[in-house]
């Protein structure tokens, strides 16, 4: 994984393309940064006044940029960054597949990078206006969800058979103090999620072991793989919106117990704790647990 480039404030990333300021593409307005769409199931009562309001969803949130490519006297070199910005919506790894997306990157004043993911829906330049270098263009961008994520995922690795809940290791030196936070002493399987809304994980297991187990102990959900691993051989596990698979590292997929709700397994934002087993006579299995802590406004 390549390390984001660091923005400027007012400065933006759409895909490969840096926009906004410091560069040719200068930003009027950016739209759709408030509460998204949302889909209701409101009831209008028969026979009587007022409105039963049901469970609210959101949508995928869609984010409008006013822009314009600005090169004075360099019309080929506007025409360039206007062809930059369709080249990097028509990326196949993303629009070739179901469910992929690429990243916008936001970078406002006394905020660090925020993420939205989804795709490029619409990039349509104003030649009949340009003059001398200057091209306005519309842009718009598809979420996939509501959420603004952070632009380096955070990541913990939990060996097996770790007694997350305590203990004590002999021989004990004296003074020793037992502490009350079990994220305070980085006890093994807490995480500490920033954030302010529940983030997917990715869960990778590498081996060798066999049907391994994987609990969030603060929601009870489970996902058990039905899958023996050799040693340096992996599943990983993308809970993800969109992605949601199991895969295996030569490719193949690896089934899921009927129980298992890849789509619920979440992790809140604050203290989690998550186990795990397997069946691992040499105890050298690992789980490496990789998450985007989530922001519900920038």
């Amino acid at each position: 994984m390549t390390t984001p480039v660091e923005l400027e404030d007012g400065q933006h990333q759409l895909g490969d393309v840096l926009i906004g300021r410091g560069t040719p593409v200068t930003i009027a307005t950016i739209e759709g940064l408030g509460l998204p769409p949302m889909r209701t199931a409101d009831v209008e009562p028969p026979g009587e006044d007022g409105l039963w309001l049901g469970r609210d969803y959101y949508g995928g949130r869609t984010v409008r940029l006013d822009a314009a490519v600005k090169l004075p006297g360099d019309y080929a070199g506007a025409l360039d960054t206007v062809a930059a910005i369709q080249e990097t919506a028509d990326n196949p790894a993303v629009r070739g597949y179901g469910g992929t997306t690429m990243n916008l990157r936001l970078k406002f004043p006394g905020r660090p990078t925020r993420v939205v993911r989804g795709r490029v829906r619409k990039a349509e330049p104003d030649t009949e206006k340009a003059i001398h270098g200057w091209i306005p263009i519309d842009i718009e961008f598809q979420a996939a969800d509501y959420l603004y994520y952070t632009d380096e995922p955070d990541t913990t690795g939990i060996p097996l058979a770790v007694l997350s809940s305590g203990g004590l290791t002999f021989p004990l030196m004296f003074p020793f103090t037992i502490g009350g936070d079990p994220a305070a002493v980085g006890r093994p399987g807490f995480l500490d999620v920033e954030g302010n809304a529940s983030t997917w994980p990715v869960l990778r297991v590498t081996g060798p072991c066999s049907n391994p187990v994987i609990t969030h102990v603060t929601s009870g959900r489970t996902l058990s793989v039905q899958v023996t691993l050799t040693a340096g051989e992996w599943v990983e596990i993308d809970t993800r919106p969109g992605w949601r698979t199991v895969l295996r590292n030569n490719g193949g997929a690896a089934p899921l117990s009927p129980t298992s709700r890849i789509d619920l397994f979440r992790l809140s934002a604050g203290l989690n704790e998550i186990r795990w087993t397997a069946t691992d006579p040499t105890l050298t299995s690992t789980l490496a647990v990789t998450w985007w802590p989530a922001y519900k406004a920038l």
